[in-house]
């Protein structure tokens, strides 16, 4: 806990194969993820309201991580204390989803991906309290670049009104309760093998969403299901399996960046997707959160994460 930042961010031995694929790994998870927007706005044309496509998301891919977790652990129960921390997980990213989903009806789309993405902010503030350190060098370029990249990408639209503000604390709120989230899945990462510890988080999702959907009066029976069938495997399968494999290889600094690619990449799946216009500094923003990530890869790389 007392290692410099510069020692703390990056893979463990990040010179070896193993390191290059964690990290290509992270990203490659938080692209996926990216396209859950899409996927949900999909799903809400065809009529599926925005908690219970969460629940369905969930419920359609459980199976196969269920399926995952047992190959892996050869059908042995996980240590107690490890199972509930990982329900603990299910519990906040259920609480996060539905948050986030509801946040979305009540605000701008600009400012329900500004609140809710502080997971970034608060997971570098986390990095900083755990190791007594400031970011400095390399480390504080790619923190300042990536933050500015994001509110380039975001700013343009975002609107501060009353009207909003429902919406904007119910993002805020999803933002916090996805960094509990990613703490308690990385701490759970130490003992319990990724599709184990998703699987498990999966599961306890899934009453929560449904009952909830359930009690906002949604529509939970969708008529088309290939969108759904999609988010379940894009962003709960590859997205989120990506991601909690490579949760203990990096420091929560390192993890709280690269979730910024997800604005990025929603943006230009909404430029593709929907015809939403990117203007020229919509597209800096983004080379900029991309430099971040860059940057943020040139310190001592050999080192250990938290």
């Amino acid at each position: 806990m007392t290692a410099k930042m510069d020692s703390i961010d990056a893979a463990p031995d990040a010179g070896n194969r193993v390191g290059r694929w964690a990290f290509a790994a992270l990203l490659g998870g938080n692209i996926a993820l990216s396209l859950g927007a899409m996927l949900v706005r999909m799903a809400e044309a065809d009529g599926v309201g925005p908690t219970a496509s969460a629940f369905w998301r969930m419920t359609l891919a459980l199976p196969l991580l269920l399926i995952f977790a047992w190959r892996e652990t050869g059908g042995r129960m996980p240590p107690r204390p490890a199972l509930l921390i990982a329900a603990a997980a299910g519990i906040f990213f259920a609480l996060d989803l539905a948050a986030w989903h509801l946040g979305i009806l009540q605000t701008k789309v600009a400012n329900a991906t500004l609140f809710g993405n502080c997971a970034s902010l608060l997971l570098v503030l986390w990095t900083i309290f755990l190791t007594r350190e400031m970011p400095r060098g390399w480390q504080a370029a790619a923190i300042l670049l990536a933050f500015a990249g994001s509110a380039l990408l975001m700013g343009q639209s975002y609107e501060l009104s009353p009207d909003y503000l429902v919406g904007d604390l119910l993002s805020l709120l999803a933002g916090v309760l996805y960094t509990v989230y990613v703490i308690l899945m990385q701490r759970v990462r130490d003992t319990l093998a990724p599709w184990s510890a998703l699987a498990i988080a999966s599961a306890v999702c899934v009453p929560i969403l449904l009952g909830t959907a359930l009690a906002l009066g949604e529509t939970v029976m969708p008529h088309n299901w290939t969108p759904l069938i999609l988010l379940a495997l894009v962003s709960q399968v590859i997205g989120q399996g990506l991601m909690i494999w490579s949760l203990p290889r990096f420091s929560p600094l390192v993890i709280g960046l690269t979730l910024l690619i997800q604005p990025a990449f929603a943006a230009l799946t909404g430029w593709i997707g929907f015809g939403e216009t990117l203007s020229a500094i919509d597209i800096f923003g983004g080379m900029m959160v991309g430099a971040a990530l860059v940057l943020i890869r040139l310190p001592n790389r050999a080192a250990r994460p938290i």
